[in-house]
C-alpha cells in the first residue's frame, strides 16, 4: 500500500492492518531538497490531538505500508482512507493530510497535502501478482508537479502471512535505485510491530508499532535513524480513518 501503511485493516482476507504507503520521509525527501530552510532539525515532541473522523491508523494509515515504504498489499476495493501525520522536520514536511483510495482490487491512488511548505504530492500502485500470501506490485511516489519534481518508480515483492509479513524491493531516485526491505509481524487484529529500511543518505530505518483501535481506526507511531551522518533519530505519528464506500466489509 501507498499509505505508510501498517494498519488493521480489514484487507483482502490476510492483513487486517492499514497504515500510509506512501508516506514518510522518502515522499518529502525530493522537496526537502528544494528548500534547505526547511530542514533545520528540531527536537520536536509530538503531541496530536485526535479528531474523529481524520484520524486512523500506514505503512504507509489509510492504507497500507510500513513505518516508511510502501508495501506491495492494496486497500480492499471502495475503502478511502484519511490520515493526518506529524514528523521531525528533518523527515520531512512535519504536518501533512493523506487520502488513499482503493479503486480496483489491482489499483490505488494516493494524494498527500503538505503545510511546512505548502505542497501536493501523488502517487500509485498497481498489483501485478495477488495470489496472497505471495504479492508483487509497482508504483511511482513523490510526484509534485507543483514542485516539478518527476515521480519515483518503485518495485516490490512480498509475503503477506497470517502473522509474518515480508517486502523486499527497489525504487529509483536522484539518478540511482535504493534498496526497501521491510518486515512486520501481527500479533492479532489490534497489534503490530514492524520494521523497515530503505537505503540513500536521505532515507532511514525505522522501528514503530500499530495500534488499531477499531477495525477502521489506526494509531501508527514510530521511530527513524536516519541513514546519513552522524545519524539522528527522529519522532513520527499518523492517526487514520477509513471510509468503506462500496464493496462492503472484506
Amino acid at each position: 500500500m501507498i499509505l505508510k501503511s501498517i494498519g488493521t485493516r480489514v484487507q483482502q482476507g490476510i492483513d487486517k492492518f492499514r497504515s500510509n504507503r506512501f508516506t514518510r520521509g522518502s515522499m518529502f525527501k525530493a522537496l526537502d531538497k528544494r528548500a534547505p530552510s526547511q530542514k533545520r532539525i528540531n527536537s520536536m515532541a509530538i503531541a496530536v490531538v485526535m479528531i474523529v473522523p481524520l484520524s486512523a491508523g500506514s505503512s504507509f494509515a489509510s492504507t497500507q505500508g510500513l513505518n516508511q515504504i510502501a508495501t506491495p498489499d492494496l486497500p480492499p476495493e471502495g475503502d478511502f482512507s484519511l490520515s493526518f501525520q506529524a514528523q521531525n522536520q528533518k523527515l520531512g514536511n512535519p504536518y501533512q493530510v493523506q487520502a488513499e483510495m482503493g479503486l480496483t482490487r489491482w489499483f490505488e491512488i494516493a494524494i498527500f497535502k503538505g503545510f511546512e511548505p505548502n505542497e501536493l504530492i501523488f502517487g500509485t500502485e498497481i498489483g501485478l501478482l495477488m495470489k496472497e500470501p505471495y504479492l508483487l506490485s509497482i508504483g511511482f511516489s513523490n510526484w509534485s508537479p507543483h514542485s516539478h519534481v518527476d515521480p519515483q518508480p518503485y518495485i516490490e515483492a512480498g509475503y503477506w502471512g497470517e502473522h509474518h509479513k515480508f517486502t523486499a524491493g527497489v525504487a529509483y531516485a536522484d539518478s540511482h535505485g535504493e534498496a526497501i526491505l521491510g518486515y512486520a509481524y501481527d500479533f492479532n487484529n489490534t497489534w503490530r510491530v514492524q520494521v523497515d529500511f530503505q537505503s540513500g543518505s536521505d532515507n532511514s530505518s525505522t522501528i514503530g508499532f500499530v495500534w488499531s483501535i477499531h477495525d477502521d481506526i489506526q494509531v501508527n507511531p514510530a521511530i527513524y535513524v536516519t541513514n546519513d551522518s552522524p545519524h539522528e533519530v527522529a519522532g513520527y505519528v499518523s492517526f487514520t480513518y477509513t471510509f468503506h464506500l462500496w464493496g462492503g466489509r472484506k
